[in-house]
């Protein structure tokens, strides 16, 4: 007999092991594609048979089929737990005296404070209420970091954090602000405050290449918070983060208009919605709540 007929002859002799192992892959394929219903097992058992009686060559397609379709599927539900939920929406309501009638996760936001009112930002009370030299330690500033201070204005902040790290983005969107901003330079001396214009969308901040954040009384004045949150976590070191300040809406008696106050929780709620991560706060300032949320 020639190789070619014994070859024949061997797979003859193979093709009922070969049957029995298809038809073993071709039920319990066949069972993972039918729900557990007394309507789907009517027609399960005389599918399953007509799957049974195909050649081993129509077998072999049909499983590597449902095996495609199955790997798929757990694909699928891979990439959909890996997909991140859309960020709220933004609600028009009724607009109060101080606010714009813009809703976010059921806070109005505040009206923004142009730079007319930029001797308010130096006000000397601010000593008194805000304990900045407080917010500095906290802080834990490091020689070769980059600081953002969003809403910079006249530079109350960005003139502390200048002899403590490498350079400050001084961030306004009012280019009046930033001339406020660079003639205190100048006057002082400073020279690694660098005036950076930003939108009311985008802070205009280099992708990755920020240590720290700070926002000190102006993250409630964001009239575009999902999209500056969203632009601010890009800009972030991957061990970056962000320190908000913002006055505690918890207290009553704080003589602050209660649009220009924030909550802890409501701050937590809208950070957090943006895929932001908690780290610890201080409440042991004056007036105001100091917040720390990692990227």
């Amino acid at each position: 007999m020639t190789d070619g007929g014994l070859a024949k002859r061997k797979r003859q002799a193979e093709a009922p092991e070969h049957r029995r192992r298809y038809n073993a892959l071709g039920y319990a394929l066949s069972r993972a594609f039918y729900p557990e219903t007394p309507d789907a097992q009517k027609t399960f058992l005389p599918c399953c048979a007509m799957i049974q009686a195909l050649p081993c060559a129509a077998m072999n397609i049909f499983i590597r089929s449902c095996c495609a379709i199955l790997l798929l599927g757990v694909m699928s539900v891979g990439v959909a737990e890996d997909v991140k939920p859309s960020p709220p929406p933004y609600v028009k309501g009724v607009q109060t005296r101080d606010g714009i009638g813009k809703f976010f996760l059921g806070r109005e936001i505040a009206q923004v404070m142009g730079h007319q009112g930029a001797d308010w930002l130096e006000r000397p009370e601010r000593e008194k209420e805000e304990d900045p030299a407080a917010i500095m330690r906290a802080l834990n500033l490091q020689k070769n970091w980059v600081v953002a201070d969003i809403g910079c204005g006249t530079g109350y902040y960005s003139f502390r954090l200048a002899p403590s790290v490498a350079t400050v983005l001084g961030v306004e969107i009012q280019q009046e602000m930033l001339d406020l901003l660079m003639a205190k330079a100048k006057t002082s001396g400073v020279t690694n405050v660098k005036p950076v214009l930003g939108t009311i969308t985008d802070p205009k901040l280099p992708a990755g290449g920020v240590d720290l954040i700070l926002l000190v009384d102006v993250y409630h004045e964001f009239d575009h918070p999902i999209e500056m949150l969203t632009a601010l976590r890009q800009s972030l070191s991957p061990t970056g983060r962000i320190a908000l300040v913002e006055f505690k809406g918890e207290d009553p008696k704080i003589p602050i208009k209660a649009l220009h106050k924030m909550t802890e929780q409501q701050a937590r709620k809208e950070f957090e919605s943006l895929g932001f991560t908690w780290e610890s706060t201080v409440s042991t300032l004056p007036w105001q709540h100091l917040i720390f949320f990692k990227r």
